[in-house]
């Protein structure tokens, strides 16, 4: 198969080239050439911009042919209708990466890919942080327009794995399989109660077969991509980071109260954390993945995902992370107030 890959040097897109490379499929890359790529002599790698106002644009693109094209670096409706234009006429098929964050309402558990989708208040926008699901939703309109049948929404949500630079999953890791990485950590680390709390997240490799898969098969239509409804909370993720060393910290099980409290920023303090007054996000980490899994997608096992993300961040430079992650004095500071210090 000739594979386009719009993206594909750093996390997703990278596992998505490996995995391709293996299956002995034709790849080229589209990237700003701002990473190394790693597999010189055996991908085709292009360079330019997603942004035709930003030169050199898509110039790199004109003339190629593709089976499919995984768009995996699509945030603005403007700049994703670009590329699939171009590509209109030259792609059999186009599979665009989105996110569950498209949902206008996450409040309750269990919705599924015929959830409304948000809408922008101000189409014109292309403010990412604030409008992320909403923009995602409009890039995905774009490209259903322009290649109809031949289009593949893939809808994931929390991402992790090797390569991962968000912190959000590789912060649990390393504080229980790598405290040394955060600094001077309390032989006990704060993690947000219930047990019972569930999670819901994707293994990148797990995601990159389900989306090559897709595209080998010609498959059209709409997936939510991630872990099935129910399948981990957060105590089986600490009960597995602890089963990986021999001398984990503690699991200092903290109530809500204390978190709020203490000012923690959900999701980017205490990551995996929304916390039950932000009712809005309820069901953001149950949702139905069940079409997903009937079309193929499958889900290693959590240590695997643990076990390699921790090798992973052993071996990277960890000097730019841990930036908004909860701190250590912070971490002391909730110790004490709850008790568990």
């Amino acid at each position: 198969m000739r594979l386009l890959i719009l993206g594909g040097t750093r996390f997703l897109g990278r596992h998505l080239v490996e995995a391709a490379l293996a299956r002995g499929h034709d790849v080229t890359i589209f990237t700003r050439g701002r990473t190394p790529v790693p597999w010189l002599g055996r991908v085709t790698a292009l360079t330019g911009d997603r942004d035709p106002r930003i030169a050199p644009g898509l110039a790199a693109l004109d003339g190629a042919g593709f089976d499919a094209a995984v768009d995996c670096s699509g945030y603005v409706p403007r700049v994703v209708e670009a590329s699939a234009r171009l590509l209109a006429s030259r792609v059999a098929r186009y599979l665009f990466v989105s996110s569950l964050s498209v949902y206008a309402d996450v409040s309750r558990p269990g919705q599924d890919e015929r959830t409304p989708v948000a809408v922008l208040a101000d189409p014109a926008t292309e403010d990412i942080v604030p409008n992320y699901g909403a923009l995602k939703a409009a890039c995905e309109t774009a490209v259903g327009r322009i290649f109809g049948a031949r289009a593949t929404q893939v809808r994931p949500g929390l991402i992790v794995g090797p390569h991962d630079a968000t912190d959000r999953f590789g912060y649990w890791v390393a504080r229980f399989v790598h405290p040394e990485l955060l600094g001077d950590r309390e032989p006990r680390a704060v993690v947000p109660a219930p047990p019972e709390r569930p999670l819901q997240f994707i293994d990148a490799r797990d995601l990159a077969t389900f989306i090559l898969d897709l595209a080998e098969g010609d498959v059209p239509g709409t997936f939510n991509a991630c872990s099935p409804r129910g399948q981990w909370t957060i105590g089986d993720l600490v009960d597995t980071l602890c089963a990986l060393t021999p001398s984990p910290p503690s699991p200092a099980w903290v109530d809500e109260a204390t978190l709020v409290a203490e000012s923690v920023a959900p999701w980017v303090g205490l990551p995996l954390w929304l916390p039950a007054s932000e009712p809005d996000s309820a069901g953001f980490m149950a949702m139905d993945c069940s079409r997903a899994q009937a079309a193929g997608l499958r889900t290693r096992a959590l240590r695997e995902t643990v076990a390699d993300t921790a090798a992973w961040l052993a071996s990277r430079d960890n000097a730019p992370a841990w930036k908004q992650v909860l701190g250590a004095a912070a971490e002391r500071r909730i110790l004490g107030r709850a008790g568990a210090a």
